[in-house]
């Protein structure tokens, strides 16, 4: 990674590349990453789709995307470079999605290495599917590949894919659906890509997994996993289980909003309050944090990996660019921020208000978190439990983003406003 804090965790800005257009538009979007403090730029995939168009219908790893090419600027491949040029050349550093779990169905390779793709009982291909609110999905313009044994070659293939991408300066890979991929190949693919390429790192998708397979994943070498924080209501308990049972394995990365959900500010009815305090949460609950383009600008619309164009960017309907912006460099200023360090619910008698304390690993570093769940209305609540959680130290700082915690002369209560989030950092 560029940043010499090897202990500073990712800051994703996920470049959408159907709203950004082709790859000599980017660099006003990384410009714009850079300014708000994000120190990695995610892209979906931008390799040649097949015949539905979709982003992850891949058809051809190594020829790119028309959408993502200006026709009257010179070869692909030399867009390509100059768009990584322009990501490097910021001091960000630039991510992928690794696809491997399946092919478009239009794919030449099912025609080059047909026993490389999975065969049902009739003996023709499979289109994958997954279980998704209680129903089951599948993507009929997918084929399924069989990654279950290294077969004519196929877990080379992958390998070298990685290789070459890693080779023109890609230092991070989004592992799609990385749960349906065994262990070995993944073992093998991390391993070899960072052998030669030690900074690289590797996330893998797994939201909505076994914790079996959590673990797994923990064990092939993968850096960081995806959390489920973003649909957490602050009340059910399964979202801390959930922290405390991977904590110890693997880091996460929180998000708000990402390109496989609705969009925040539509979900909240563009409450810019509610949007700015769910980022200000992810950015300090995870060792990471990403978020989609547009995000910063309160769009509404979906994120379509077959439809979205240029065309769709939105009037903004805000800028939080300079709150995101205050948000980062909060997270990249305190290892505990960049930690999946233990954290306890602190009871406030305000069933409005809810407040942890973070600890780093080893509990001497903490930081209050305090949240007005309410939307509408300003809360108070006893100060005296926050005040206990940072006896013992020397070092006490409001670091809130939006001003300092408010409270009564007498240090008895606190009062916040509507859909607020304070953190006090102590040490």
């Amino acid at each position: 990674m560029n940043n010499s804090e090897s202990w500073v965790g990712p800051r994703i800005y996920n470049l959408f590349p159907l709203l950004a257009g082709p790859f000599l538009r980017w660099k006003e979007h990384v410009q714009r990453a850079r300014r708000m403090e994000f120190d990695w730029v995610f892209v979906n995939p931008f390799h040649k789709s097949g015949y539905s168009g979709s982003l992850y219908s891949i058809a051809d790893y190594y020829q790119f995307d028309p959408r993502f090419i200006d026709t009257s600027a010179g070869a692909p491949q030399t867009q390509f470079r100059q768009m990584i040029d322009d990501v490097r050349g910021l001091d960000l550093n630039l991510m992928m999605d690794l696809v491997i779990n399946h092919t478009a169905f239009d794919s030449p390779l099912l025609v080059q290495h047909p026993f490389w793709y999975k065969r049902g009982h009739d003996g023709k291909p499979v289109h994958p599917s997954a279980r998704e609110d209680g129903r089951i999905i599948t993507w009929g313009d997918l084929f399924e590949i069989d990654n279950s044994h290294d077969h004519d070659g196929l877990w080379s293939y992958w390998i070298e894919l990685a290789e070459h991408y890693a080779s023109t300066g890609i230092r991070g890979f989004r592992c799609d659906a990385a749960y349906k991929i065994p262990s070995e190949l993944w073992r093998r693919l991390i391993g070899r890509v960072k052998e030669r390429h030690p900074d690289s790192i590797f996330l893998a998708e797994s939201l909505g997994c076994p914790f079996s397979e959590t673990v797994r994943l923990a064990k092939c070498g993968f850096d960081f996993v995806f959390n489920s924080s973003k649909w957490w209501d602050f009340v059910a308990p399964w979202c801390l289980e959930q922290y405390r049972q991977t904590a110890d394995l693997v880091p996460s990365v929180s998000f708000p909003e990402s390109h496989d959900t609705t969009r925040l500010a539509a979900d909240l009815d563009g409450d810019r309050e509610a949007v700015k305090m769910r980022y200000g949460f992810a950015a300090v609950f995870s060792t990471g944090v990403m978020v989609p383009i547009g995000f910063e600008y309160g769009f509404k619309r979906r994120l379509d990996v077959v439809e979205t164009r240029p065309d769709d960017w939105e009037q903004p309907a805000w800028d939080i660019t300079d709150y995101i912006e205050r948000v980062n460099r909060l997270k990249k200023s305190r290892h505990l921020f960049n930690t999946e360090g233990p954290i306890d619910e602190i009871a406030v008698d305000n069933s409005q208000v809810f407040a942890f304390v973070k600890w780093a690993p080893g509990r001497g570093e903490r930081a209050v978190v305090v949240i007005n769940k309410d939307r509408l209305a300003p809360q108070s609540f006893r100060l005296q439990p926050l005040i206990q959680c940072l006896t013992g130290t020397s070092q006490v700082e409001d670091l809130s983003p939006d001003g300092s915690l408010p409270h009564s002369t007498d240090f008895q209560h606190a009062f916040v406003k509507p859909s607020a989030f304070h953190v006090i950092w102590a040490a």
